[in-house]
């Protein structure tokens, strides 16, 4: 996929997301995300934080968190928890058209969304669709890659298999289920096991 069709895709979801924030209570904002020991304000801080992000000042900011990459994300998370909803939803949504972004794939940026939205939705009871084809090439991305997320280590010897689209990846025991769910649990997501099914999610719950 091209770059320029990628960066549709994340200005899309960019704009689907701030949609989504626009309707939040006081009390959601507050509530737990699927990031581990984020709520839902500080995720959507930490996804304006990507989404504000140049190479100069990833590379500062990591210099700063002594080349902790969880410190660095941790710190960025927590800087923007402290500004109001309505500011952040006004900061993500001016980033639908600008194309900046960290030292890392764009495709990078495009799970980045889709996944960090899946946190703030799915924890409220909220859905959300992405498009197939982003879908199929994050997915496609992150089969054969362990950057960051691990995807490559996690789903080893087990066979992906999606319901709703026609994307099969591996052999071994298999976990089938919606493409969108099977991507979140190539992220460690797992919460959306309940959407899936087959005699490998036993395996794929045991890896962090």
């Amino acid at each position: 996929m091209k770059s320029q069709q990628i960066w549709t895709y994340i200005h899309a979801e960019r704009r689907d997301l701030a949609e989504t924030l626009t309707s939040l209570t006081p009390e959601q904002w507050g509530a737990a995300s699927w990031c581990e020991g984020w709520t839902i304000h500080e995720t959507t801080g930490h996804v304006v934080a990507a989404a504000e992000q140049t190479v100069p000042n990833f590379y500062k900011e990591l210099i700063q968190a002594g080349f902790r990459f969880n410190v660095f994300t941790a710190r960025g998370a927590a800087r923007l928890a402290t500004v109001g909803p309505d500011e952040l939803v006004h900061r993500l949504r001016a980033r639908t058209t600008t194309t900046n972004h960290p030292p890392a794939p764009v495709m990078a940026m495009l799970g980045e969304v889709i996944v960090h939205g899946e946190d703030i939705r799915r924890p409220l009871g909220l859905t959300h669709r992405s498009p197939e084809p982003a879908l199929v090439a994050v997915a496609d991305s992150w089969k054969t890659s362990n950057l960051l997320i691990g995807a490559k280590r996690r789903i080893n010897g087990l066979r992906l298999r999606a319901t709703d689209v026609e994307w099969v990846h591996g052999d071994g025991l298999e976990v089938a289920g919606p493409l969108q769910s099977l991507v979140l649990a190539m992220t460690g997501r797992k919460g959306v096991h309940h959407d899936l099914a087959g005699d490998g999610i036993a395996v794929l719950a045991s890896r962090a």
